[in-house]
């Protein structure tokens, strides 16, 4: 019997394990589906997109999306210690002061910006040292890129000639504007939820941890959640929790855990013959993510990414932690508005120094560079239902992209900006043919055809379980599942609207604002 089981041990989990840990009178067990985060590739920056499609990936794929070509999208998400955060770009972005706003405006007590900006603060390590916006005594290092590369500089100085203002700090005063991203990387190495919050405690007795350890099912007595039943390495086990069972597995695995158990939408569960706990219709609904769309070109110097794995450059990370290999691939970007009357930017972009096409498995010859308009305010939403009661069946996963025509819009718009930025003098030296969409796509009819056909996921998915008191909320603002005591849910699934910008970020700290409500009893 412990204390508290967390269930998947990716960003918000092993923010969880670490603070509630620190009492030493309280156990935890973490559980985790997939395995350690040993490979090289967790920890080169560079080489993140190579854990694509391996043991360490769920590999999900939506349901065919109408308004996209009815094409499949492949969605990949972290199936290790550190989750999707030990499989990103490391990029640290919280998003817009709206953001927060809105969701205390929809009702969520204390989730104003001012009110959680003391939870950002907590739980970074600022290279750059302390200030109104940033901590320096967190345990996730935030730092500015080791050697950016040349191509970057030029995006950055493309974008202030396009009449973009210079912004060295995204998560400063304002979010408007193009420059350097700063990442969660420490000595030029990933520094996620796993390396900043999980490996240092490792040792602490209090603290359980179990890889391999597939959930299957809650257990309850008297409707209080009170245990979970999970495979581990093929056997069958229960734990039980004295105090609370918190509820870790991110915008696709928590809905599809609390379905499996009887928590959530009764017509649907009644139709798999689940019997219902719990009719919460909200469920797996509200799902949103961020679409992304690469507008590339191919650079006549040879200065990308593409050779970053020779045998020099390897040497070079190898004794000094720098170089090519401590790129986090979208190493610049920016923020603006499709519409000037907008309360916050609803376009960012992501400045690859090399090809970044179909999450990187298509690799055209030569070299090239990327300018990505990715939409971070979408209208749409979408949702997450069961196809089986088999726990190893994924779930059937429809992110509804384009369901409402302004999403199109703004991502039109958004290509358009990305091809002026591109033909201004800073890439004068490097700029080639524009491979994506390419010069004979002239027209607006033309760009939407090009993005049906070639957008993708940010891997940003949100929403699934969100906060609030309305018909579709699961969480309040406590983040306590409605009308089922004993259960949490702490991961991006609770956002109530998807956040402006990369999602690692507001995770931590939505990880980090629980573990008060938790250990204070509320």
């Amino acid at each position: 019997m412990h204390d508290y089981i967390i269930i998947g041990a990716g960003t918000a989990g092993c923010v969880l394990a670490h603070r509630l840990t620190e009492d030493p009178n309280t156990t935890v067990l973490l559980l985790e589906a997939g395995g350690p985060d040993k490979r090289a590739e967790f920890h080169i920056p560079v080489a993140f997109s190579r854990l694509f499609k391996t043991e360490h990936d769920w590999h999900y794929m939506t349901t065919e999306q109408p308004h996209a070509n009815d094409r499949q999208f492949y969605w990949p998400r972290g199936k290790v210690l550190g989750g999707s955060g030990s499989m990103n770009a490391m990029i640290y972005i919280r998003g817009h002061r709206h953001d927060y706003d809105t969701w205390a405006e929809l009702g969520n007590e204390e989730w104003s910006y001012d009110e959680i900006l003391p939870y950002f603060k907590r739980g970074q390590n600022q290279e750059r040292g302390a200030s109104f916006y940033h901590g320096v005594e967190g345990a996730l290092n935030i730092a500015d890129l080791r050697d950016p590369n040349p191509l970057s500089r030029a995006f950055i100085y493309a974008g202030l000639a396009h009449g973009l203002p210079a912004n060295n700090d995204f998560n400063g005063e304002t979010q408007d504007g193009v420059g350097f991203y700063q990442v969660m990387q420490k000595d030029g190495k990933r520094h996620g939820g796993a390396a900043s919050y999980l490996h240092p405690i490792l040792n602490r007795p209090n603290l359980t941890v179990q890889t391999y350890a597939q959930a299957t099912c809650l257990r309850f007595e008297n409707g209080r959640a009170v245990g979970i039943d999970y495979n581990h390495e093929g056997q069958p086990r229960s734990a039980f929790a004295q105090r609370e069972l918190i509820l870790c597995g991110g915008a696709i695995n928590s809905p599809q855990l609390l379905m499996l158990s009887g928590i959530g939408p009764g017509q649907h569960l009644q139709n798999l013959g689940i019997p219902v706990v719990k009719d919460l219709p909200g469920v797996g609904q509200n799902l949103q993510d961020h679409p992304v769309i690469s507008v590339s070109y191919a650079c006549t110097k040879p200065i990308s990414l593409t050779a970053a794995e020779k045998p020099l450059n390897r040497l070079h990370y190898h004794f000094l932690q720098r170089g090519v290999l401590s790129s986090n691939v979208a190493e610049a970007g920016g923020f603006f508005r499709s519409k000037p009357d907008l309360p916050a930017p609803d376009l960012q972009l992501h400045f690859i120094p090399a090809y970044y096409l179909h999450h990187g498995f298509i690799r055209p010859d030569g070299h090239g560079f990327t300018i990505a308009p990715t939409l971070i305010r979408p209208y749409s939403t979408g949702e997450i239902t069961l196809q089986s009661t088999d726990p190893l069946t994924h779930p059937r996963i429809n992110p509804n992209y384009f369901a409402d025509s302004r999403d199109m819009d703004a991502l039109v718009y958004g290509v358009k900006v990305a091809r002026q930025i591109a033909q201004e003098p800073a890439f004068d030296p490097y700029r080639g043919p524009e491979y994506t969409p390419g010069a004979q796509t002239k027209w607006d009819e033309g760009l939407r055809a090009f993005i049906r056909t070639y957008v993708e996921t940010l891997y940003h998915p949100i929403g699934t379980c969100k906060m609030g008191n309305d018909k579709l909320a699961v969480v309040n603002s406590h983040l306590q599942v409605h009308g089922v005591p004993g259960l949490r849910i702490v991961d991006a699934s609770v956002m109530p609207t998807i956040p402006g910008g990369n999602t690692h970020a507001p995770t931590v700290m939505i990880a980090e604002r629980a573990a008060d409500m938790i250990r204070y009893g509320r």
